[in-house]
Parts: C-alpha cells; structure tokens; sequence
C-alpha cells in the first residue's frame, strides 16, 4: 500500500518549487538608496516577513506529512490548512506592497499594481487548491493519490509562473533598498533542523 506517499513526495517537491516565489520578495544585494525608497521598502519588508515564514511553516507542514503512515484524512488535513495559510499569506503580501504605495524609482506605481496583481493572484491559487484538495476522495487510495498528482501538477505550474512582477518590482533601486531591511534578510528560509 504505498498510494500517497509518493504523490505525496512529488507535493512537496512542488511547493518547495513555490516557496522561491517568496524568496524573490527578500533576497536582494545591498547599496545605498535614497530615503523615501529605504521607508518604502522598509515598510515592505517589515509586513512580509511573518507571511513569509507563514509560507515556510506551511511547506515544512506539507513536507512532514509525507511520511509513509500518514492516512490519506492527514494528507487531506494538513495539505488543506497550508493551501489556506499560504493564500492568506500571499494576500496578506499582496496588502503590504498596495498599502506601501507606489516604490520611488522609474516606473513605480506599475511595478507595484503588477506585483499586487501577481500576490492578489497567488492568493487565489492557493485558495483554489485547497477546495482541489478538500474535495478528494479519501476513502479510496488510488483515486486520492490520482487527486493528490494533479494538485502536484497545478503547484508546478504556480511554481514555474507567478514571479515575474516581483522580480520586476525589485530590479535595480528597489532591491538594493530591500536589501539593507534587517527583515527582508531574516525572511530567507533557514536549512530546516533535522529535529522533529
């Protein structure tokens, strides 16, 4: 009976795929910026980072649950609340750029609608594949593994789309300025422990 845990394995694969979307929020390289960009991204960088590591709990939780005695009920459970917790928290990411305004550099206020649009998006996503995953058969092995494959291919689309507006909001400028925020550096995920 080895039914999800594979799929399960290739979930997890996908969404440590999808976790990059936020890092491409916090990694940048460091310069001197000017004032209004460093409070602009301060502001951002300060509201993204508990989403960030929102997002981080969630994968650990979905990469945990792949162990080969998990039921397929667990799977479903816990698959579930991280879709919810990572649609909150791309939202939640989504508010902290449209509420900082528009960043002080060439082209602000489009990069900041495209990357609110591109969050707003992903926020979406994620709700969306949590209804996907509420709705699979539990009761039935194969058919849940059969579920669990396409919940892994829509991840891998989400992973391979999706963050091209943030890479554009945070080119140049913006990104050096990111970059000196203390929380936009601790946002990068650190190696996970092998407690546990």
């Amino acid at each position: 009976m080895e039914g999800t845990n594979p799929v399960n394995k290739k979930l997890a694969a996908a969404l440590s795929g999808g976790a990059v979307l936020v890092l491409a929020l916090t990694g940048c390289s460091s310069d001197d910026g000017n004032d209004k960009l460093d409070a602009w991204a301060k502001q951002v960088c300060d509201a993204v980072q508990p989403q960030a590591k929102k997002i981080e709990s969630a994968n650990a939780a979905i990469q945990k649950e792949t162990s080969d005695n998990s039921t397929p009920e667990q799977v479903q459970k816990t698959d579930a609340k991280a879709f919810q917790d990572m649609s909150d928290a791309y939202k939640a990411m989504g508010s902290a750029v449209q509420n900082a305004g528009a960043p002080n550099v060439d082209d602000g206020e489009k990069k900041q609608q495209d990357a609110v649009k591109e969050l707003n998006g992903l926020s979406a996503s994620y709700a969306s594949l949590k209804k996907q995953v509420e709705g699979l058969d539990t009761k039935d092995q194969a058919k849940f593994a059969d579920g669990l494959k396409d919940v892994a291919t829509e991840l891998n689309k989400l992973g391979k789309s999706g963050s091209d507006a943030l890479k554009t909001l945070e080119e140049g400028d913006v990104g050096k300025a990111m970059a000196q925020q203390p929380s936009c550096k601790s946002a990068t995920p650190v190696a996970p422990s092998a407690a546990g």
